[in-house]
């Protein structure tokens, strides 16, 4: 096992294309990392630089302490696993998982023990005689990471693993791929696009953008405290509500009404300078049916009526979706987000559309007008005019 760490490092094409910026990432020994960030980030580059399949343009690759930017992949003691599995049809899953090692003239005893331990850990003992063509695409999956386990590298490489799952096994998978990570230790870099995956696998998350770090933290820091409006729309399913929310002697004059500044991000605001106007964001599971909400509770946060269009039933808890007229926000970042969701052709104008996470035990239903109640203590707030987060140590209002 081996701490991996980039130092400043910069992918730069031929045509003066930069896919990474100045990337500073300490990874240590024995963790979990996750690359994620919307697809041209730069994520599957900084991955493939640390594999050797990318040259470093500037900056520094070490690996387990030792400089490593000018080593050949076979000598770095890595492994990775890819998308597409990359298995040889014609092998069966024991010689497939076996291959490197063999090519390495390891003893065939030693292949042997290392191949069938490999498969007792993922669950393949019983199908090390068949061919890959026989398998599921879960089980192919584990065969590719059987291979790189054989090897008993210092670091697992993952790139996108799970893309080609359908979405009942990539969620298996994902317990899987934590499950085998915990019990060997071994430091593993794990990109992906998606963000659940993200936040359910790692012990921290990088997250990217056009090359460029955004922010490395837990998921439940990322969550509760993004650093800036990208990083802040891009995690968390579904994604934050955004709202102009312009500041009036202390109040903050939000579509659904006028809401009092919480004493901890009024600490906050008055600790920075804003270059701005002033962008609110609040979680759909930050609002709730009114009628749900203790009345002793109801106080610290803010009831509105909203014009339900739609209610989606999830059994354990349901999505409320509502428009908030003129509470539309025009920021590059959340353009991106959409543009890489898809969402951007379905226009909306000035209008907010909105997403609210209620408990199973709410009787709205789609059309009607509902009473919902927001934790006015939850909001996080934006400055328009760089994206950064303003007040983040006080946005639960301690």
């Amino acid at each position: 096992m081996s701490s991996i760490t980039l130092k400043d490092v910069t992918k730069r094409y031929g045509d003066g294309y930069e896919a990474v910026k100045h990337l500073d990432l300490d990874i240590a020994d024995g963790e979990f990392m996750i690359l994620v960030g919307p697809s041209g980030c730069g994520k599957s580059t900084a991955l493939r630089m640390v594999a050797g399949l990318e040259d470093i343009s500037e900056g520094e690759l070490d690996i387990g302490g030792e400089r490593v930017n000018d080593k050949a992949p076979k000598d770095r003691d890595i492994a990775m696993v890819f998308q597409n599995y990359a298995l040889y049809p014609h092998m069966t899953v024991r010689e497939n998982m076996g291959f490197a090692l063999k090519l390495a003239k390891v003893p065939e005893e030693e292949i042997r023990r290392k191949v069938e331990e490999a498969a007792k850990t993922l669950d393949l003992t019983e199908h090390l005689d068949r061919k890959p063509s026989n398998l599921s695409g879960g089980q192919r999956q584990r065969v590719a990471m059987g291979r790189a386990i054989v090897r008993e590298p210092a670091a697992f490489l993952m790139d996108e693993p799970l893309s080609n799952l359908d979405a009942k096994l990539r969620v298996q998978m994902r317990t899987e791929v934590s499950r085998i990570q915990q019990r060997l230790g071994v430091t593993t870099i794990y990109v992906t696009h998606d963000q659940t995956e993200a936040m359910t696998l790692g012990d921290r998350v990088a997250v990217m953008r056009a090359g460029v770090l955004q922010q490395v933290a837990s998921p439940r820091e990322l969550y509760d405290h993004p650093v800036n409006l990208f990083v802040a729309g891009f995690i968390g399913s579904p994604a934050m509500n955004f709202f102009p929310a312009p500041l009036d002697s202390g109040t903050l004059k939000l579509p659904m009404g006028d809401v009092p500044l919480p004493d901890g991000l009024r600490a906050g605001l008055e600790a920075e300078t804003v270059h701005g106007d002033l962008i609110a964001g609040l979680r759909p599971g930050d609002m709730e049916d009114a009628g749900l909400v203790p009345e002793h509770h109801r106080g610290t946060g803010h009831v509105f009526p909203a014009e339900i269009e739609l209610v989606e039933s999830m059994g354990s808890e349901s999505y409320a979706y509502f428009t908030l007229q003129g509470g539309a926000v025009q920021a590059d970042e959340l353009a991106e987000l959409a543009a890489e969701a898809g969402l951007s052709d379905l226009g909306g104008g000035g209008d907010a559309r909105v997403t609210a996470r209620l408990s199973a035990e709410s009787d709205i239903r789609s059309g009607t007008t509902a009473e919902l109640w927001m934790d006015t203590q939850r909001l996080h707030l934006f400055d328009a005019h760089d994206g950064r987060a303003i007040g983040r140590t006080g946005r639960d209002g301690s």
